[in-house]
């Protein structure tokens, strides 16, 4: 007797959806989502990730286009694979964009993301980016170090010269880094604290911070499984790590208050510097001890990572190139023009050394998926409707590779940049290592010096060759992993020192 009122109310509410189809057409079907492969259920398109996101990313994108939509877990995010997507984003509505994602392991690490690299859009940020620009990484206070670089590339090439003369082959990845990690030391903190057995293994630290912050937490996306970093070990390895680094940078900052006024003439390392902010309460913004250290970690952990992962793809290619090899030994040992050491005076002749870190740098940036963007607010990518607070990943590995903007992507061909204006410094697109626009890395400066130099001293010094029996079409190239991807095995090569 009831069905009748029911089959009424059911016509009713039928007839009322379609209504409001009719006049209010907001919905998604007029809102032109990106093209999207499949997701499963609860997980989405986590299982497409791949121990190499960028390159399993990069696939899917020569199926969906240039602009795609994944979910991770429940949340959306947006995959960036060229030029037009990471300038619309970078630049046209770089505001925008301007957010990061909440990371529970950037929390961890850098003191719930005080840093310059992680930390959310606002006040904060700004303050702690004006900081990093105008007093930590300005081109006077880099240009303020250049004894400092030189002195300990010097000190690389007496060692790899030493240790000539005792084996043939040498480990070429544990002398980059021990020299950026120098460098940086001494830059940021004022010494060397990886020696005479006082501060940290640096080199192991390093990795497992490059690790983690690597890893994927399951957690950020699914949040009903955040336990899961308790049963797998993950939560107690991120603990450790940020408990040894609190340790050193906590010594570090007693240290220097400890030593007060540094010497005449001595130029000031970046501590000295944050702690002068502090005391001085920089423009009324309170730099708290966290800030402080946070700012200090992102510098030297993430500035050491990224700077010798760099030289040792360089180092890679030209191995794998002998030709280019050659052209750039002819062209820096001419502009030394017989001088016993190159200085930083000498690098803006050198063209195609410029060529070659760029060429590089194009086909492996040490971080090919840049640190992850959120949008504040609706926005169009490329024609499409991307709501408030969705991720955004820009692929520079795919970028980099691009066919619409390289000829022969693939080949390494550093000439390609000889008569181009395409740079590193966030102003082209086709080329991005060090990201763009508000969020672009500000030490591009820093790191591309310590690249030029120390590529051009090591040219300049020896003669390189891969170990017996290896040729460079079959040198191993797989890729390690982690949020910087450097290849799996460390370069071993053969030095022959040269006279100059």
């Amino acid at each position: 007797m009831d069905l009748p009122f029911y089959t009424l109310i059911f016509s009713l509410f039928v007839f009322i959806f379609f209504l409001h189809q009719w006049f209010f057409p907001t919905s998604n079907t007029q809102k032109r989502l990106p093209p999207s492969p499949r997701k499963l259920p609860i997980i989405g398109n986590l299982h497409q990730l791949g121990s190499h996101p960028h390159r399993s990313l990069h696939k899917l994108s020569e199926k969906y286009g240039p602009v795609m939509l994944l979910h991770f877990g429940s949340k959306p995010v947006v995959v960036a694979s060229s030029v037009d997507a990471a300038r619309d984003i970078m630049k046209t509505h770089d505001l925008v964009w301007s957010n990061r994602p909440k990371s529970k392991m950037a929390d961890k690490i850098f003191y719930g993301s005080k840093d310059v690299a992680f930390s959310p859009y606002g006040e904060y940020w700004r303050q702690v980016r004006s900081i990093t620009v105008l007093h930590l990484l300005s081109n006077k206070r880099v240009q303020s170090f250049r004894d400092v670089r030189e002195e300990e590339i010097s000190n690389m090439i007496e060692k790899i010269r030493q240790e000539c003369d005792s084996s043939s082959v040498i480990n070429l990845r544990d002398h980059l880094c021990s020299l950026t990690e120098k460098v940086i030391s001494r830059v940021a903190l004022g010494r060397k604290y990886n020696e005479g057995g006082k501060g940290i293994n640096a080199k192991a630290v390093l990795d497992e911070f490059g690790d983690i912050l690597g890893t994927f937490n399951v957690g950020d996306y699914i949040p009903w499984l955040e336990w899961v970093n308790k049963i797998n070990g993950l939560d107690t390895k991120v603990d450790k790590v940020a408990k040894e680094l609190d340790t050193f940078l906590e010594n570090v900052i007693e240290e220097h208050i400890k030593k007060g006024e540094y010497g005449a003439g001595e130029a000031k390392d970046l501590v000295d510097v944050l702690l002068e902010i502090r005391n001085g309460n920089e423009k009324g913004f309170p730099l708290q001890r966290d800030s402080l250290k946070a700012l200090l970690l992102v510098i030297f952990a993430a500035g050491t990572d990224t700077t010798y992962t760099a030289l040792e793809w360089i180092m890679i290619e030209l191995l794998r190139h002998p030709r280019a090899m050659e052209k750039l030994q002819n062209e820096v040992r001419q502009l030394a023009q017989g001088k016993s050491e190159i200085t930083e005076d000498d690098l803006g002749n050198m063209q195609y050394l410029k060529a070659v870190i760029k060429e590089t740098l194009r086909l492996h940036p040490p971080v090919p998926l840049l640190v992850p963007r959120e949008s504040m607010e609706d926005v169009k990518l490329l024609g499409y409707h991307i709501p408030a607070k969705t991720q955004v990943f820009i692929n520079a590995w795919t970028i980099g590779r691009d066919p619409l903007s390289w000829d022969n992507p693939e080949e390494y061909r550093p000439e390609r940049f000889l008569d181009s204006n395409i740079d590193v410094k966030g102003l082209n697109f086709e080329l991005i290592p060090f990201g763009a626009g508000r969020r672009g890395c500000p030490g591009i400066a820093f790191a591309i010096i310590v690249n030029e130099l120390a590529i051009a001293r090591l040219v300049h010094k020896f003669n390189f060759a891969l170990p017996e029996g290896i040729k460079g079409e079959d040198l191993d190239m797989t890729e390690g992993t982690g949020i910087t991807i450097r290849r799996k095995s460390p370069l071993l090569a053969v030095a022959t020192p040269c006279s100059s």
